[in-house]
């Protein structure tokens, strides 16, 4: 016996999607902005053919035009190519951040919410550490300590992504390992390791994978605002954060530098936003407000 929280059956793959999409246009509107960051972070590089880091010398600073939709950058680079080429880089860290920090932090959050006892005070405690500071500055710190590069800065996010998924794991297991199918379990002679893989595991996983949704957003926006910073990406990579801190000085003279970056930038982080809004809505309204905004 399972999971109290009662997923739709909602059949499989395009089936789902369509229904949560149907549910409220809310719901539509996050999915195709997803949908759109995928493609576009996927199959985006295969059909613009520019390369995003060729300087052109002669088209410096053009305004939208024909030859460039989205127009060039201070060195004559196609916008375009580089606002495509960020959405790969941007989606890539995104999902590296979570590969990182959401199976380490539901791995800790599981084992001390089903053992309890010392374990769950030592794993809680040094959880609480990371909570002593604003996320954002601690992964600052972190990223300039270790040097400024993309890399480094996925590890900074990482790290202080995880605790927010111990502690959503640890509360969910707190509330389940007192079924009685988990004292079914025991009783039957389970191990440990056998009622998280059996059990605990099936129970987080779709609370986990509404805060996935939103974290990619988070994730995506905290690279581009370390890289903004000089933290992370570097030039002339063509990451959105560091195309927004080469156009700041130029935003009088050539407004579509920094303007369609930004926008790239807004519209992807507000579409999986919404996007886990939506999926803790529809999975199971009981979970509205278990899940945190954006990150302080």
């Amino acid at each position: 016996m399972v999971s109290p929280v009662a997923v739709p059956k909602t059949g499989a793959g395009v089936r789902g999607a369509w229904r949560f999409a149907r549910a409220s246009w809310v719901n539509a509107v996050a999915a195709a902005l997803g949908a759109i960051a995928v493609l576009t972070a996927t199959v985006g590089p295969l059909l613009v053919r520019r390369s995003p880091n060729v300087a052109d010398f002669g088209s410096i600073l053009q305004a939208p035009s024909a030859a460039h939709w989205l127009g060039t950058d201070n060195v004559g680079r196609d916008l375009l190519a580089r606002i495509v080429a960020g959405a790969r880089i941007s989606m890539t860290s995104a999902v590296l951040i979570i590969l990182l920090s959401a199976p380490f932090g539901c791995l800790l959050g599981i084992l001390a919410g089903l053992i309890g006892g010392i374990v769950d005070e030592l794993i809680m405690r040094f959880t609480d550490l990371f909570f002593a500071f604003p996320a954002f500055v601690l992964a600052a710190a972190i990223a300039a300590s270790l040097g400024p590069s993309l890399g480094h800065t996925i590890l900074a996010v990482a790290v202080v992504f995880w605790p927010w998924y111990a502690r959503l794991a640890r509360g969910q297991v707190l509330s389940l390992r007192e079924r009685e199918f988990v004292l079914a379990a025991r009783v039957a002679g389970s191990s440990t390791a056998g009622i998280v893989r059996r059990h605990m595991v099936r129970n987080v996983l779709p609370i986990v994978a509404i805060q996935v949704s939103a974290d990619l957003g988070n994730a995506i926006l905290s690279i581009s605002a370390l890289s903004f910073l000089g933290l992370g990406a570097q030039p002339p990579t063509p990451e959105w954060g560091t195309m927004m801190a080469d156009a700041k000085d130029y935003l009088q003279t050539a407004w579509w530098f920094l303007t369609f970056p930004g926008l790239a930038l807004t519209f992807t982080v507000l579409g999986f936003n919404l996007l886990g809004d939506g999926l803790r809505d529809w999975i199971d309204p009981r979970l509205r407000g278990t899940i945190r905004g954006a990150r302080a």
